[in-house]
This record gives structure tokens, C-alpha cells and sequence, in this order.
């Protein structure tokens, strides 16, 4: 179990929309004190590599706003349920890239053409 697994299991009981919470009651949730990080907005923010908490609260469902770091306090709002009519991106296909030999066929080189063979002299004249 995770030092914020707390806070997710917390946040997944709630039926609230929205949880206004102090950084005291998070502490008391969690049962240990947050990170001096937590002073910077930064740290709250909803990107899922930002840190370990933040995963916390996404997978609970659940996404910062008005984080208030002189009232030390934030409010979680529950993310809206993904229809059942949305799917999920198909994972990643094993092998080439989907793009791979997507141009195929669209350019074509004339026979005894070097595609390796300069274009023009050497700068300044000179010979290599």
C-alpha cells in the first residue's frame, strides 16, 4: 500500500462532486505529513507524472482546482464517467510503425539518376 493510497480510497468513497480540503485534513488522511513541495502550485497540478499523489486522485476519479498555497487548501472535483459509447485508443500494435510505407509509391526516381552525387561545385570553387 502506497503512502497516498489513503487519499484515493477516501477520494473513491466520496459521493460528492466536489471536496474542499485543507492540507491538515489530507495529512489526517493520509497519516503523515505532505512534502514541502506542496507549497508550489506546481505540485498540485493534474499531470498524471507529476507525482505520486496525483495519481492518487486521478485514479480515484477526482482532479485539483483552486488550489489555494497561502490558505493551504484545495479543492478536489470529481472527472466527468467516459460514455459508453467512447472507446479507448486501441493499444500499441506490435511491429512497424502504422505509417510505414504510407508514401510508397508517390515519388519515383528516374532510371540512372545518382541520388549521391552533388548537385553543384564545392563552395568557393574548390575541388574536395
Amino acid at each position: 500500500m502506497g503512502k497516498y493510497d489513503p487519499l484515493k480510497t477516501f477520494l473513491a468513497a466520496t459521493a460528492a462532486d466536489e471536496v474542499p480540503m485543507t492540507f491538515e485534513e489530507i495529512e489526517c488522511v493520509i497519516g503523515a505529513q505532505l512534502p514541502p513541495s506542496k507549497r508550489f502550485a506546481a505540485w498540485w497540478s493534474n499531470n498524471p507524472w507529476n507525482n505520486v499523489m496525483t495519481e492518487a486522485w486521478l485514479e480515484a476519479g477526482f482532479r485539483t482546482e483552486r488550489v489555494d498555497i497561502t490558505g493551504r487548501k484545495v479543492v478536489f472535483r470529481r472527472t466527468p464517467k467516459v460514455e459508453a459509447t467512447q472507446t479507448a485508443p486501441a493499444p500499441p500494435r506490435k511491429g512497424r510503425h502504422p505509417a510505414w510505407g504510407a508514401l510508397r509509391g508517390t515519388v519515383k526516381i528516374a532510371h540512372g539518376v545518382d541520388l549521391t552525387e552533388p548537385l553543384h561545385e564545392p563552395w568557393g570553387g574548390e575541388e574536395w
